[in-house]
C-alpha cells in the first residue's frame, strides 16, 4: 500500500479501503489510522464547505471517524467506502450544524492554490473563489452538500443520493436547483461589481 498526500494509491484503492475497514473491524489501530490519514483532508474540506467553522469541523470529523471505527463490522459492502463514509460525515455535519448558532462565514483559505502563477492571476482566481464560496453559502444545506460532493469531491449521482440518503432524482432536483439558483446569485454578483 503506497500513500500519497493522504490518499491510498495503487491498482485499487476501493479493495484496500475495505481491507482497511475488515481489519479496522479486528480493532487493528494501524488499519485505522491509514483510514485516518486517507479520509481526514477529503472530510475536512467537504464538512468545511458546509460549516465553515474551524471547531465544528475538527468535532465532526473526529465524530465521523469514531463512528467508522465503532461501526467498521456493518460496513456491508453495498456502497463504496467513501460512500459510506461521506454519508456519515454528511449526518453528523447536519447535526452540528442544527446545534451551532455560529454564523457561517467563508474562509478563502480554503481554496488556496499555490501554484506558481502571477499575483494577478492568483487574486483574480482568489477572488472568484471566494464569490463562489459566498455563493454556495447562500444555498440551503441540502442543495450545497450534493454541489459540494459533485464538484469537489467527484461523486457520482448514485453515491450521492446514498450519501445523503434520498433518491436519485431527488439528487438531481437539488442540483438543477442548486445550479439555477447559483447562476443567479453569480449573475447579480457580477452586475453589482460593474
Amino acid at each position: 500500500m503506497q500513500q500519497e498526500r493522504g490518499r491510498i494509491s495503487g491498482p485499487n484503492p476501493e479493495s484496500e479501503e475495505v481491507r482497511l475497514l475488515a481489519r479496522i473491524a479486528a480493532g487493528d489501530r494501524l488499519a485505522f489510522e491509514a483510514l485516518y490519514r486517507t479520509y481526514f483532508s477529503r472530510l475536512s474540506r467537504f464538512i468545511g464547505r458546509m460549516a465553515r467553522n474551524a471547531a465544528l469541523i475538527e468535532e465532526v470529523v473526529n465524530d465521523t471517524m469514531l463512528v467508522v471505527w465503532q461501526k467498521a463490522a456493518t460496513f456491508d459492502g453495498s456502497c463504496k467506502v467513501s460512500t459510506w463514509i461521506f454519508a456519515i460525515a454528511y449526518r453528523k455535519t447536519l447535526k452540528g450544524l442544527k446545534a451551532s448558532d455560529d454564523p457561517v462565514e467563508s474562509d478563502a483559505s480554503l481554496y488556496e492554490d499555490d501554484s506558481g502563477n502571477q499575483p494577478e492571476q492568483t487574486m483574480n482566481r482568489q477572488q472568484l473563489q471566494q464569490t463562489v464560496a459566498e455563493a454556495l453559502d447562500q444555498l440551503p444545506a441540502a442543495q450545497r452538500a450534493v454541489m459540494v460532493l459533485a464538484y469537489y469531491h467527484d461523486m457520482a449521482y448514485s453515491d450521492i443520493a446514498e450519501v445523503v440518503d434520498c433518491p436519485l432524482n431527488t439528487v438531481k432536483t437539488r442540483m438543477f436547483h442548486a445550479r439555477h439558483r447559483l447562476k443567479d446569485l453569480l449573475w447579480n454578483e457580477r452586475e453589482s461589481s460593474r
